[in-house]
């Protein structure tokens, strides 16, 4: 009669409910069969998708769980099911998963129920897994957060707004969408907050953020006007030497600098040199400005575009060094002969005059004004760049190595912090990087990435060479109209992909491809690069303008033809 009544109380129980449960504490008062499930929830690039909701189906009804089954952010999940006494192996059990801009799974029998073990109460133990690739879906969300990337890159490019503006604007309405028509339907769900947060690579920011309180000290000394002096002291008076020397300092400098601090320094210095020969600035500016991103391409800290590409795919600081520095003084050498050829004219217009009143004359302008302080920040530099060559083995972000030297300059030099905080940091370019990685993780999370990068390995249809060709050129072409800085921060995500599904490519050649192909692509017009816009800026509040096809005819074909260079390295060195 006992036996009867549990059976019957246990029944009421069971029926009394839509469903089963997840927790032990809801299990009936005998013995229990407990299915133990994991698993993992890929995208098709085989990479953990994170925050999929699971739904459990236990023969045909849907379990009502005390606390939501999502995947964590490696893609993995494990839940526990209580179910009576007898009810497995024979129960079928299903799972359904779910997530936003990709197609719901439908419902997915769970694998391999086989028992694991029997404890002294009598409980079994069963096991059951699952692995899953969720296939996208093109959602309202897609063509949003494709609309706004491009409205981004139009409205940068047209410089209608500020670029930091566009960007933010773009930022804020893809999480308005997100947090309003997101929360009714999760087709129209692009991006969470918590994933913004996440996608603004603070190592990017940070490095570029103590690199400009490292030049902002050094700024003080005089030492860059005073290589502006050497180099005119070494040429002698000589146009066509002073021209290659500055371009050749211009890119020395670069490589350690950013390239747009490098030219904000040099190009007042270029101009009063120009006055004094009485030779148009604009024939030793813009060449400089080439120069500052070629030198700038050899190095992870001299161009933005490489700070990023090396945080994305944890490239060291010798990585950048030992496979494209060789390159970039091969291009920069053809592009002082070029540029040689090409203000042929104007050089020979100037006049020289005395030399040696000249550089008297220079000589009390341009001397170093802080040599005490020129000794510290050498050393700190030196420090710096020290640990940027050894952080990979350091297994340290580059940016710890910035902001260390940054502190010790600061605290040694005794430089009032506020006004560097007010005067030599870019504030707007910081925050144009951290709303630009806000809209590109949402065109990345909506599906955009993939369709892309899914286009460029059915055009390559997985050769390595045609891979590499397609990323340097549409790199170099699509940087030279587009700002090379959101280029980048929308490739990132695409050649990850790439370097997954080409064979190959795991030896880095993609990287070295996209870092060449956008920084040197950037030169090609006097938007595709920051320090080209800089020069420009500063030429024509000086009363030297120069329009956009003017610029464009004095630096495509040497662009062209430092692409062209690095085209034949990667296909023939790197391969």
């Amino acid at each position: 009669m006992k036996k009867m009544t549990a059976c019957v109380l246990g029944l009421l129980v069971l029926f009394s409910i839509p469903g089963y449960c997840l927790s032990a504490e809801k299990a009936n008062a005998g013995p229990s069969d407990y299915l133990l499930i994991t698993g993992t929830v890929n995208n098709p690039q085989g990479k953990g998708l994170k925050e999929v909701k699971i739904a459990v189906f236990v023969n045909g009804k849907e379990a009502h769980l005390p606390e939501e089954l999502v995947t964590s952010s490696s893609g993995s999940f494990q839940g526990k099911l209580t179910l009576p006494q007898g009810a497995l192996p024979g129960a079928k059990v299903e799972l359904e998963f779910s997530k936003p801009s990709y197609k719901t799974s439908g419902r997915v029998s769970a694998e391999r129920l086989v028992m694991d073990q029997k404890d002294d109460k009598g409980n079994r133990t069963y096991l059951g897994h699952i692995d899953l690739v969720l296939q996208r879906a093109i959602t309202p969300a897609f063509w949003i957060a494709t609309l706004v990337l491009l409205a981004v890159y139009v409205l940068i490019a047209l410089e209608t707004f500020h670029r930091t503006l566009a960007a933010l604007v773009g930022g804020a309405f893809l999480l308005m969408v997100s947090y309003t028509a997101g929360q009714f339907s999760p087709d129209y769900f692009i991006i969470s907050f918590e994933d913004a947060m996440k996608a603004i690579d603070m190592n990017v920011v940070f490095l570029l953020f103590a690199m400009m309180i490292v030049v902002g000290v050094m700024k003080k000394t005089g030492v860059f006007q005073w290589l502006a002096l050497k180099a005119f002291e070494i040429a002698r008076g000589n146009v066509y030497g002073l021209a290659a020397i500055m371009m050749f300092i211009t890119a020395v400098v670069s490589a350690f600098l950013d390239n747009v601090t490098t030219m904000l320094l040099v190009t007042p210095v270029t101009i009063e040199i120009s006055r004094a020969l009485k030779l148009n600035p604009l024939s030793l500016m813009l060449p400089e400005a080439f120069a500052s991103n070629v030198g700038g391409t050899a190095t992870l800290i001299g161009d933005p575009p490489n700070i990023m590409i090396g945080s994305y795919a944890h490239l060291t600081f010798m990585d950048f060094v030992s496979n494209l520095t060789i390159i970039c003084f091969i291009g920069l050498g053809a592009c002082i002969l070029y540029y040689l050829w090409y203000f042929k004219k104007d050089y020979q217009k100037a006049d020289v005059g005395n030399v040696k009143e000249m550089t008297v004359k220079l000589r009390e302008e341009y001397k170093i004004t802080d040599m005490k302080l020129l000794k510290v920040s050498l050393v700190v530099l030196g420090a710096t760049i020290f640990l940027f060559i050894i952080h990979g083995a350091l297994q340290m972000e580059p940016s710890i190595a910035a902001l260390a030297g940054a502190a010790a300059l600061l605290v040694i030099s005794r430089v009032n912090i506020v006004e560097m905080l007010e005067h030599e940091i870019e504030w707007p370019t910081l925050i144009f990087f951290m709303m630009l990685f806000m809209v590109v993780a949402g065109a990345e999370q909506a599906g955009l990435m993939q369709v892309i990068a899914d286009w460029v390995k059915d055009v390559s249809r997985g050769s390595l060479p045609i891979a590499v060709l397609l990323i340097l050129w549409v790199s170099a072409i699509a940087s030279a109209f587009i700002d090379n800085i959101p280029f980048v921060a929308t490739m990132l995500p695409i050649v990850g992909y790439l370097n997954q599904v080409i064979p190959g490519a795991e030896s880095g050649i993609l990287w070295w491809s996209l870092s060449l192909g956008a920084c040197l692509g950037g030169n090609g017009t006097m938007i595709g690069a920051s320090a080209n816009i800089v020069t420009v800026g500063i030429a024509e509040s000086l009363g030297y303008p120069i329009s956009f096809m003017a610029y464009m005819r004095m630096a495509w074909w040497p662009m062209m033809i430092s692409v062209g260079l690095c085209m034949g390295w990667l296909l023939i060195v790197e391969l």
